[in-house]
């Protein structure tokens, strides 16, 4: 997509989140959420944007076909969930349609040993 495009589009949110739940929801997520939210970024986050009594795929796939950018962060449970790479076909789906940005971080979990 050029430039031009691009500044057309109107996108109702800067960010999207893309993340395992359970790896990363609570910990290296929230402060990314926090840390973009502060800095004044429109960032959907699934906890924090659903409208109660809508289906979540749909509002979800909404949400990133609304978002400028996906941010994908690949955790060690990332990949076994269906979800997880529902949302990430659609992102990518996105990025080509739609010209859409995307990064990508990964986390690291530490074991007790």
């Amino acid at each position: 997509m050029d430039s031009q495009k691009e500044a057309n589009q109107k996108w109702k949110y800067n960010a999207f989140l893309s993340f395992r739940g359970e790896d990363t929801r609570n910990n290296f997520v929230s402060h990314l959420y926090k840390r973009l939210e502060e800095r004044g970024f429109n960032v959907f986050k699934d906890d924090e944007k659903l409208e109660r009594g809508r289906p979540i795929s749909v509002e979800l796939l909404k949400a990133i076909e609304e978002s400028r950018i996906a941010i994908i962060v690949f955790s060690e449970n990332y990949a076994s969930s269906k979800w997880c790479l529902e949302e990430l076909t659609k992102i990518m789906d996105c990025v080509e349609k739609k010209g859409q940005k995307r990064s990508q971080y990964s986390t690291m979990s530490t074991h007790q040993i």
